[in-house]
C-alpha cells in the first residue's frame, strides 16, 4: 500500500471534515455511481490527492466498521449504502468485542502500511464524516447508538450527554 499524505492535516479540525457535502442519490443512478458519489465526497472531505487515495481509505474504513456495526443497524446501514460500500460493510466478521473509537482508530493505522495514529484519524473521520449525510440522522444515531461511546467526534457529531 501507498503512504497518503494529508495536506493541513494538523491545523484543520474534526467538525471541518466537509460539512457541506451532500450525496444523496439522484433518480435512475446506476449501482456504481453511489460508490463513485460517496469516494468523490472522501476525497473531498480528506483533501486526498488522487482518487485512488480516497478509495483505498473508503474501503479499509467501511471495512473496519463493518465488523464492529452489528445487529439490525448493520443490515440498515448496508441497505443505506451504495452497493459496493454495503458488501465491504456485510462482508466483514463480527468482532468479537467492540473496540472503543481510539482502538477502532488504531485498528485502522495497522491496516495501512505507514499510517499513524493521527494520519488513521483522519481517514477514519473523512469517510466516517460522510456518512450521516448519505445514510441520515435516525440511522447514524443508531449506529452510534451501539458503539462504545467517543465514535461519535468520527462521525463528524458532537454528543456532549451519554445517550439514553
Amino acid at each position: 500500500m501507498t503512504v497518503t499524505t494529508v495536506p493541513s492535516m494538523p491545523t484543520r479540525l474534526l467538525t471541518d471534515v466537509h460539512p457541506t457535502t451532500s450525496i444523496p442519490a439522484p433518480p435512475g443512478e446506476g449501482p456504481t455511481d453511489g460508490w463513485t458519489r460517496l469516494v468523490d465526497a472522501v476525497a473531498e472531505a480528506g483533501q486526498y490527492p488522487t482518487r485512488a487515495d480516497a478509495e483505498r481509505v473508503t474501503r479499509v474504513v467501511l471495512s473496519a466498521l463493518g465488523g464492529h456495526v452489528v445487529g439490525d443497524e448493520r443490515v440498515d446501514l448496508a441497505r443505506a449504502l451504495p452497493e459496493e460500500a454495503a458488501r465491504i460493510v456485510a462482508s466483514q466478521v463480527p468482532a468479537i468485542r467492540p473496540l472503543t473509537a481510539a482502538q477502532f482508530v488504531e485498528s485502522v493505522a495497522a491496516r495501512v502500511e505507514h499510517a499513524t495514529t493521527a494520519t488513521a484519524r483522519w481517514d477514519v473521520s473523512s469517510v466516517l464524516g460522510v456518512l450521516p449525510k448519505l445514510v441520515g440522522d435516525e440511522l447514524t444515531d443508531r449506529v452510534l447508538d451501539r458503539l462504545p461511546p467517543g465514535y461519535a467526534l468520527l462521525f463528524g457529531r458532537a454528543r456532549l450527554t451519554p445517550s439514553g
